[in-house]
């Protein structure tokens, strides 16, 4: 005789919500045992008389989650067996978690909020989302009016965004390939992690080089594979303020670079670039505009992609990397065999 089927794996926000939810419904807490036999994404796994060890780690595991998340876990001895983990109990003080009395939401209200957690759900807020997608659940109050009939994706970080945050809360040292503009692939690089900071919209590293002993900050988009971490461990000689150093170099590399760059008037380019720099006009009536930068490579792909519509006058370097793009480009297309139309043969 066959056995059944196992049951399918229940999500894990799906699993922490409903944690949140029969918590929250109790008043005199629940035992663990309780909670493993008969709450959504435990009880699928949890057996009356066998093994359920890997499970009660997932308990413990999701303990420490719900609290990161700032939900108020309280614990409840049994009262003459202080101590004992299988028949103390756990709840949520439902005061303690419940909005203040002033602060309502209508149903368009609570579906805006549930789209914006869901749009920040891969973002550097993920916690705070859901922290906020449990509350506004728990509130028992749901949105009748679809507002908005589609939840757009943003993607505001790389893939080494969350490893690379993970190691720094570690002081774990780690390594990624990385690949530098004109380098044929990645170079493996071994650096401790000292502060992740966003910079005109991109995410960037800084860190200890442990090969060179010195620090270097690292454009997260040039991670080109996984971040590994090691057992070994790096705590730098200053605990605090490696974020605002970065920034402060971020930003005076980005004053003390200044491109100027033509564009047609009417234009993509014109309308797009014009928003962020100064504006001249040169003597035959066409936009000229000075452009401040981090990354030479960055802005030569960006204007690379305008074609046409962009002339780089200053600096050289950058004029010679947009050069290269556009040189690049015609020999793709030129090695590029066309495809014969097979309704124009004839027999």
């Amino acid at each position: 005789m066959s056995e059944p089927p196992a049951a399918a794996p229940v999500p894990v926000e799906e699993r922490l919500f409903s944690l949140v939810l029969a918590l929250l419904a109790t008043e005199q807490g629940l035992t663990k045992s309780e909670i493993l036999s008969t709450v959504q994404g435990y009880r699928q796994r949890y057996s009356q008389f066998g093994d359920n060890a890997s499970l009660d780690r997932q308990f413990e595991r999701d303990k420490d989650d719900i609290r990161e998340l700032g939900i108020p876990l309280e614990t409840l001895d049994q009262p003459g067996d202080p101590g004992n983990n299988q028949s103390m109990r756990y709840r949520i003080p439902k005061g303690e978690y419940d909005l203040p009395s002033d602060i309502t939401f209508s149903p368009t209200e609570i579906a805006l909020l549930s789209l914006a957690a869901t749009v920040w759900r891969q973002g550097s807020l993920s916690a705070e989302s859901q922290r906020a997608m449990l509350k506004l659940n728990s509130l028992g109050i749901e949105s009748d009016d679809p507002v908005i009939g589609y939840a757009p994706r943003v993607r505001i970080r790389e893939s080494a965004f969350d490893p690379l945050r993970v190691a720094l809360d570690k002081h774990a040292i780690v390594k990624f390939p990385y690949l530098k503009p004109g380098e044929p692939a990645g170079r493996t690089r071994t650096v401790a992690p000292l502060a992740l900071v966003q910079h005109r919209g991109r995410w960037h590293l800084s860190a200890h080089d442990i090969d060179v002993d010195d620090n270097r900050t690292f454009l997260l988009s040039r991670i080109v594979g996984p971040v590994v971490s090691t057992s070994k461990t790096w705590v730098p000689p200053e605990l605090s303020g490696h974020a605002e150093r970065s920034l402060r170099e971020l930003d005076a590399l980005w004053e003390s670079q200044v491109a100027v760059i033509r564009v047609e008037q009417g234009t993509d380019a014109a309308t797009r670039l014009s928003k962020r720099a100064q504006v001249g006009f040169d003597s035959a009536g066409a936009d000229e505009l000075r452009l401040h930068y981090t990354d030479v490579d960055v802005l030569a792909d960006e204007l690379a992609g305008y074609g046409p519509e962009v002339l780089v006058l200053t600096p050289d370097r950058l004029r010679s990397a947009v050069l290269s793009r556009h040189h690049t480009t015609v020999e793709r297309h030129r090695d590029t065999q066309p495809i014969a139309d097979k309704g124009s043969d004839r027999g």
